[in-house]
């Protein structure tokens, strides 16, 4: 997940997030049915897929029907590509319309039933059934948790209508008593692990230890650092050379001296061992690069520092540590595992 080396920058937009979304005045179309419940935070087992997706069946419909779907914290729109309609499912006479950078999704908008796990059903959740889209393979579709304004600008003809989220409408159905969302995750060990955990409403302070580390958030799925600063970290591996697959390739003979990477968060320093900065070669066939080299996930961004974002990281950094993803304030916390 992306997250800025800053603690006082204010992020509008997502890397991932919807390119036509602004932020401007909201005029909101809620669905909501309110039902106070226990609000006690939810936990559910995560798939880590393809080595680089957070991934959790979850049931649309009344009977639910369950679906393989991306927790994608960087949208907002819960978007399904093959939609079985039951009884619960209402035709608003919206279109949505979602660009990502790696693809799109064009649908109609439904509301539905959710149910993320016994004791969380949602009422009233906006749901997507997709027309056609482009680049979203081995997934059912994408259950986005990130904050309401990022869907501004995906509905026609309601252009200046907003979305309530999967989370925004938990909490105002009484079912969570914030709007927290804790990721846990290992590096994966095959190329679809069951190895993780997503809290709703809170954090499960069994998976990690001290203090967090709150910062403001973007997303993305390796570690970019600003050009110069990658320049500087590249001539500490010699020998290494950038290609077109996001990855650096790493000799043979610079493996063993490789070092640490560190990155300091509002103050406080998180490690990458040169274990953690490696794709390992098993892995290689599944990213489509070359078997038996080796490759690193530190890339840079594409624009030196000041002229923009300076310091990317992501999933791969999400591995070594917990995440606390908080949806009120736009920010992500990190604490050591």
């Amino acid at each position: 997940m992306q997250v800025i080396d800053s603690a006082d920058t204010t992020l509008d937009a997502m890397e991932r997030a919807p390119v036509n979304a602004k932020n401007r005045p909201p005029t909101e179309v809620k669905f909501i049915v309110v039902l106070r419940g226990g609000g006690e935070a939810t936990t559910i087992p995560a798939t880590n897929l393809a080595y680089m997706q957070c991934t959790a069946s979850i049931g649309v419909g009344n009977p639910a029907t369950y679906y393989d779907l991306v927790v994608d914290t960087a949208s907002s729109n819960t978007i399904r590509k093959t939609y079985i309609r039951t009884s619960m499912s209402i035709p608003t006479g919206q279109e949505v319309n979602v660009m990502y950078p790696s693809g799109f999704f064009s649908e109609y908008e439904y509301v539905d039933q959710v149910t993320i796990a016994s004791g969380l059903v949602i009422k009233n959740q906006s749901i997507s059934d997709t027309l056609e889209y482009a680049d979203f393979e081995g997934v059912d579709g994408i259950i986005g948790v990130g904050p309401m304004d990022l869907t501004l600008d995906t509905l026609y003809p309601g252009v200046n209508a907003e979305i309530w989220t999967v989370m925004n409408n938990a909490y105002e159905q009484g079912l969570i008593l914030e709007q927290l969302l804790g990721v846990s995750f290992a590096p994966a060990d095959s190329y679809s692990d069951t190895n993780g955990a997503l809290t709703f409403g809170g954090i499960d302070s069994s998976l990690y230890t001290g203090e967090i580390t709150y910062t403001p958030v973007t997303t993305t799925h390796l570690i970019y650092i600003a050009d110069n600063f990658h320049s500087t970290h590249q001539n500490t591996i010699p020998g290494t050379y950038y290609d077109n697959t996001g990855l650096i390739i790493i000799p043979e003979s610079s493996v063993t001296s490789m070092q640490n990477f560190d990155f300091e968060i509002v103050g406080t320093t998180f490690t990458l061992d040169a274990e953690a900065q490696r794709l390992p070669r098993d892995q290689n066939l599944a990213r489509g690069v070359e078997p038996g080299l080796h490759y690193g996930y530190i890339s840079p961004i594409g624009s030196p520092s000041g002229e923009g974002l300076d310091f990317i990281i992501g999933q791969k950094f999400m591995g070594r540590y917990y995440a606390s993803f908080d949806m009120d304030n736009q920010l992500v916390g990190f604490p050591y595992t």
